[in-house]
């Protein structure tokens, strides 16, 4: 088998049949990939239903294809999607329910099943796994093929999100709130050492500027055609590689750093070989995770001097409150206050309505406006990401029902919702009603 810190580029040009093969030929095929079980359990990005925010599901269905064929006894298509949403809804809404319904391949939920808690040693506590990925890929990883499938983007709170970032749909989305904060690199360090794919195949069709969650409205400045597959055995190497892809060093994004640092796998360009890297040279970006600065004229941002984390109380509002804006007509005319150390005298102005983001700005302004301007002007969202509680809130602020962000049919949503519920999900839904 060709060493780990090779990767590979290939050209979606003849077509993603043939991209899909050629990469993963290039690493040994199914002969050296399938382990003893034969089963495949490809982890894609599903992370919500908006455009070019997931993994291609006709990259998906190659690669399904590709196992199968070569003798795989069962492949299975898992995630467990952002908060706020669910995931048999992003499933069925991307068509990656039907690319597994037409190939074969098995379509798991992880939000609809058990949980184990997990100790992670950097950021010293636990984490709920699912009870299925504790099972299939760290007691039975030796058995059992795993796969990440990624989409290639920016990502407003992590630099990047590739393989690495990837394995966070692996954790339950309760687990997700209290250090989606300073501490989510380190954060997503530990869950490396801990359950690691055995192989990376990265969607390149397209990348994302901007940011992972881009507003339909953008698309036109957030959309990168690359046309492209990135390969190998070694994630954090591909990761490096797709960085740099991007315009980002290892430097400028933390958890490739930390995981450098702890290993395993290389994130060192200069001891990594590039197969096909005239692709890499010809069609790398410069490109930016900072959002667009989008929102109504008429909103007020308020942030807080002494802590205002990127990759929590800041990007996530920040990037909903874009979305609802551009995409649902969602109007301004309120205010939001974001982490600790806010300006007391821009707070003590605010007359109308406004919306708390997180445990320090909670905390800091919560009683206070809430004494002074009424208990229905003034909408909160603990920890440091309740993506549900967040999105109720500017939902309500901006005039948008969250059933609208769904952008599928209430009736099929709602349907999808009730089987969600009776199989048990652990998703942290937005309240409707």
């Amino acid at each position: 088998m060709i060493g780990s810190a090779e990767v590979m580029f290939a050209d979606t040009a003849a077509g993603l049949g043939a991209a899909v093969f050629d990469v993963l030929e290039h690493f040994g095929g199914t002969e050296a990939l399938l382990k003893s079980s034969r089963d495949v359990y490809l982890k894609v990005n599903a992370v919500d239903l908006k455009p070019y925010s997931f993994t291609d599901p006709e990259v998906v269905r190659q690669v399904i294809l590709y196992f199968l064929e070569g003798g795989a006894r069962r492949v299975y298509v898992l995630d467990n999607c952002t908060q706020g949403n669910f995931t048999r809804l992003v499933f069925k809404g991307t068509g990656l329910t039907k690319v597994c319904r037409e190939t074969g391949a098995v379509p798991v939920f992880l939000d609809e099943t058990g949980a184990v808690p997990v100790f992670l040693e950097g950021v010293r506590g636990f984490v709920d796994i699912s009870s299925f990925v504790y099972q299939r890929l760290i007691e039975d990883a030796d058995r059992n093929l795993h796969v990440s499938l990624p989409k290639l983007k920016t990502h407003s709170m992590t630099g990047v999100t590739l393989s690495l970032k990837n394995q966070f749909g692996l954790v339950h989305q309760h687990s997700r709130i209290a250090d989606h904060n300073f501490r989510l690199h380190q954060k997503l360090a530990d869950l490396y050492r801990i359950v690691r794919p055995d192989f990376v195949l990265v969607d390149g069709l397209v990348a994302t500027n901007h940011g992972h969650y881009m507003a339909e409205r953008h698309q036109a400045e957030c959309v990168v055609p690359l046309d492209c597959l990135i390969g190998g055995l070694d994630p954090l190497a591909v990761d490096a590689v797709g960085a740099a892809f991007l315009g980002f060093e290892v430097a400028d994004v933390p958890h490739l750093a930390l995981a450098a640092a702890t290993g395993p796998g290389r994130a060192d360009l200069a001891h990594i070989r590039i197969v096909n890297d005239h692709l890499f040279t010809a069609r790398r970006q410069q490109l930016t995770h900072h959002l667009l600065d989008r929102f109504p004229p008429d909103l007020a941002i308020i942030r807080g001097r002494e802590r205002c984390c990127d990759e929590g109380c800041r990007r996530n509002t920040e990037t909903v409150a874009q979305v609802i804006h551009a995409d649902h007509a969602g109007r301004g005319g309120f205010t939001i206050v974001l982490g600790r150390g806010a300006d007391p005298a821009r707070v003590a102005a605010i007359r109308g309505p406004v919306h708390l983001a997180g445990d320090c700005a909670v905390d800091e302004w919560g009683r206070e406006l809430v004494g002074r301007l009424g208990r229905r002007r003034v909408t909160m969202s603990r920890g440091c990401n309740d993506l549900a509680q967040t999105i109720k809130g500017l939902c309500r602020q901006m005039g948008v029902h969250p059933l609208k962000l769904a952008a599928l049919n209430p009736v099929s949503s709602l349907a999808a919702l009730i089987a969600a519920r009776a199989k048990g999900t652990r998703a942290n839904i937005v309240p409707l009603w």
